[in-house]
Order: structure tokens, then C-alpha cells, then sequence
């Protein structure tokens, strides 16, 4: 008898090595042929890869050992222990294995998972030609920001219930009181609610994502984080401003699709206006055939005409459709373009 629970608990153990085998077999030739952005995007994926692999290990062979001494311990006809340091250390070996590769099994879920969340989201920012898209990459950032939330909440409490089981408790006052706290709280944190709402067709509208530049409430600022309840937002100065999103009665993106270049430019009232529009537009052209600039200019400039009228001055306003998040940078450079080609042609500015 002793013989054949020793052979069956060496057979366990090869199993475990096998499963343990397969795994990374599978789980490293799947990520061999993960189709990623970049070489930093597949590092990621690889490290979090070795993570499930060393759970996986974990739990396979804390599964055989769990099965092991449970069949140790009916051999020789111990039943259930009490709490003497002896039964103690038995409880340890099996429940406290139990609870160990539960965890472990938690943990090897949640990380297979971002795995998969990270590809989605690679796949979706890629475009027909294959080539990664700045709108659709900011758009699968939130969308599998707040999945990944979601997902390892559900697991950590499905893994926390199994682990109050094993610890003897019962959790069914447990779902009951929480099930009436959540009652209560749907029922009495209305704005709570409201934040839920509002944060759920925000994301489902597509109206904000992160790494945009947007206005919430006159607050100009880039979007660090959104939550269902929360958006997080860092102004100019570094300043972090966190807005309750039932709250949000303005919201202006500044960056969706494509964004405009606006320069004013101010000249003397003498000065012969045709010709600093003609020399505005030919700056333009110069800019679009640059190729530091061609690939994030969407549209010829426009010389909208004149902004504003003073005393000895006139302001001529320019625009220049751009990608989104360029916009900035298109208009220094041809800030600093017309200063050059104004002072080189003896166009003067007004005072």
C-alpha cells in the first residue's frame, strides 16, 4: 500500500513537471509570434510572460504537493486536526497549500490576462496598412486601462472568497451584507452613481482618451488617467486636477483627430498687407515640403486675413490643420519662420 502511494504521488510530480513543460512551451511559442509595436512593447509582454510561467511553475507543483500529503496523511489515518501545534503544521500542508496556490493561481489569471488585454490592445491601434495609429493607440490605452481594473478586481475577489472558505468562514453573510451594503450605497451616494454614468459614456462615446489635451471646466490640461468615476487631468505647470465625471459640465478635446496651428501675426498698418499674406502662405508651402514637418501637416496654411485692428498695428491670423498633439509645435516653428522671413524682406511688425 505504502508502495503504491509513493508511486502515485511520483506520477503526480511528473505530471506537474509535464503540465509545467507544456506551459511554457505553449506560452513562449504564442509569444514568439505576438505581432508587437515595438521592441519595448514585446520586453513588456516577455517579462510578464516569465511571471505567469514562474506562478504556473508554483502552482503545479504546490497542487502535487497539496496532493501528495493528503494522500500521506489518509495513509496513515490522520482525520481532522485540531488545533495542537502538531495538527497545526497538517492543517498548514493542506489548507495553507490550498490558500497558496489559489493565490497563485489568482495571480497567474491576472497576468495571463494582461497579456491578452496588451495584445488587443497592440492589434487595435494598428491600422489596415499595419502601421500603429496615435488616435486608435490613446483610444485602446483607456479602454484596457480600465478593463485591466475591472478584471483583477473580479479575480482578487473571487480568489479572496475561496481563501475565507478555506479559512472556515462562512461567506454567504458575507455576499448578503454586501449585497444590502450595495443597496444602500445605490440607493443613498446618488452622485457616486451619477460619476458611474457619466464615466461609462464618456469612455463609450469616445469623447476623451488618455494622452489627449483637453478643457474641463476651463481647466487646460493632458489626461494622466480615466476611470469610471474620476478623470485625472496635469495643466501646464504640473498641477494634478482630479474631476468627478458627473461633475464635468464642459468638456473640450483639443487634440481628437486633428488640431489647428494658430498664429497671429502683427504688422505695421503702412506695411503692404498682400504681400505679407503672399510671403505667409509661400512660409507655409516651405513648411509642408520640410520633412521634419510634412508627415504631421494635414492641410495647406490658411491666411484667414485680418484678426484685428489697431492704432499702428494689424493682425493677420494664420492656421494650419495638424495632427493631433503637433500643434504646438507647429506653431513655434512658424513663429519663428515668419520673424525670419519678415526681418530678411523688411516687413515690419506693428508696435
Amino acid at each position: 500500500m505504502h508502495l503504491g502511494v509513493a508511486l502515485a504521488i511520483a506520477v503526480v510530480f511528473l505530471l506537474a513537471a509535464a503540465a509545467v513543460w507544456l506551459g511554457r512551451r505553449l506560452l513562449t511559442r504564442s509569444v514568439a509570434g505576438l505581432d508587437l509595436v515595438s521592441a519595448e512593447n514585446r520586453a513588456m509582454v516577455e517579462a510578464r510572460a516569465r511571471q505567469v510561467i514562474n506562478a504556473l511553475t508554483f502552482v503545479a507543483y504546490g497542487a502535487a504537493a497539496v496532493a501528495s500529503v493528503s494522500w500521506a496523511l489518509s495513509e496513515i489515518g490522520v482525520g481532522a486536526p485540531a488545533w495542537r501545534p502538531r495538527d497545526l503544521a497538517m492543517w498548514a500542508m493542506t489548507h495553507g497549500l490550498r490558500i497558496a496556490a489559489v493565490v497563485a493561481g489568482a495571480f497567474i489569471t491576472l497576468r495571463t490576462t494582461h497579456l491578452v488585454i496588451a495584445q488587443l490592445e497592440y492589434k487595435a491601434a494598428r491600422t489596415v496598412t499595419g502601421s500603429a495609429d496615435p488616435e486608435r493607440l490613446r483610444r485602446a490605452a483607456t479602454i484596457s486601462g480600465i478593463a485591466s481594473k475591472l478584471i483583477a478586481s473580479v479575480i482578487w475577489a473571487i480568489a479572496g472568497l475561496i481563501v475565507l472558505r478555506e479559512l472556515s468562514i462562512d461567506v454567504v453573510p458575507i455576499l448578503t451584507g454586501a449585497g444590502i451594503a450595495g443597496l444602500a450605497l445605490g440607493l443613498g451616494a446618488q452622485n457616486m452613481v451619477r460619476d458611474l454614468i457619466a464615466g461609462f459614456f464618456m469612455i463609450l462615446e469616445d469623447q476623451v482618451r488618455i494622452g489627449d489635451q483637453v478643457r474641463v471646466n476651463g481647466v487646460a490640461g493632458s489626461v494622466q488617467e480615466i476611470n469610471l468615476r474620476t478623470t485625472v487631468l496635469r495643466d501646464v505647470e504640473g498641477a494634478v486636477h482630479v474631476f468627478s465625471n458627473g461633475a464635468i459640465t464642459t468638456l473640450a478635446n483639443l487634440s481628437k483627430d486633428f488640431a489647428y496651428a494658430i498664429v497671429d501675426v502683427g504688422i505695421a498698418r503702412e506695411a503692404d498687407l498682400d504681400e505679407a499674406m503672399t510671403v505667409l502662405r509661400e512660409i507655409g508651402s516651405a513648411m509642408q515640403r520640410d520633412p521634419a514637418f510634412a508627415p504631421v501637416l494635414l492641410a495647406p496654411i490658411e491666411v484667414l486675413g485680418i484678426e484685428a485692428m489697431g492704432a499702428t498695428r494689424v493682425t493677420i491670423r494664420t492656421r494650419f490643420k495638424a495632427m493631433p498633439l503637433k500643434h504646438g509645435d507647429v506653431a513655434r516653428e512658424l513663429r519663428r519662420r515668419i520673424v525670419a522671413e519678415f526681418g530678411a524682406r523688411g516687413i515690419a511688425g506693428g508696435g
